[in-house]
């Protein structure tokens, strides 16, 4: 059977203010620390050996990775960042209070924001001094692929490719894999995995710092899930 984890980051400092976070590189949040360690230790007592790693380029997430595998006894074990499992990018709503927001907007309106698969949030411009298009960390990528916003389908767009060229050949040769990321890009990842409709994946939420399994077929169809 194959074996693939799943740890959203710990609670970020965002997460903790209700802030919509997105692409903004937010620090763990004490508790996030807190619960980063805890999933390495459940994956310790569990017994899980990672071959390999994946995380964001998102410290929040990166961070998660590191205290995970640390907390394991398996800091050694390769570990590959890649945008690509970046959170969705929240657009013009990075920033703001959730609660703020769903008092100007109305609170049906943020839910889709937040939840919908197929609505977008208010765009950011390129040339809004929030927006990733001079951030460095995403020089190399054609900056028409640098999103302005995203909803739940444009990061399963953009997260797919990464799983197909690189988390699933690593499941395929029996590795057993270790995914630190975020709420959405796991979300997206997991409605593809399940094979979630785009109605019931509103209802998918995935908590901070709680280690997901996966037990897979060989064809990489889910045979059992479950939370340490």
């Amino acid at each position: 059977m194959l074996k693939l984890v799943f740890v959203r980051h710990g609670l970020s400092e965002w997460n903790a203010l209700n802030q919509f976070t997105g692409w903004v590189d937010v620090d763990l949040s004490e508790t996030g620390v807190k619960e980063a360690k805890e999933a390495g230790q459940k994956i310790k007592a569990a017994g899980f050996e990672f071959d390999v790693a994946y995380t964001s380029v998102l410290k929040r997430a990166i961070k998660t990775c590191n205290y995970i595998l640390e907390e394991s006894d398996q800091l050694w074990v390769p570990q590959i960042k890649s945008w690509r499992l970046n959170e969705r990018h929240y657009g013009a709503l990075q920033g703001l209070n959730k609660q703020e927001t769903a008092d100007q907007y109305g609170a049906d309106q943020v839910q889709l924001w937040r939840r919908s698969y197929d609505t977008l949030p208010p765009l950011l411009e390129a040339s809004d001094p929030k927006s990733a298009a001079k951030d460095r960390r995403y020089a190399h990528l054609d900056q028409r692929t640098i999103p302005g916003g995203e909803n739940l389908k444009v990061t399963l767009e953009r997260a797919l490719p990464f799983w197909e060229d690189q988390i699933a050949p690593a499941l395929l040769d029996g590795q057993t894999v270790l995914v630190a990321a975020h709420g959405n890009s796991l979300r997206a990842l997991a409605k593809h995995i399940e094979n979630i409709s785009d109605d019931d994946i509103m209802a998918l939420e995935i908590p901070t710092g709680q280690p997901l399994v996966y037990e897979l077929n060989d064809d990489l169809s889910m045979s059992k899930k479950y939370y340490l």
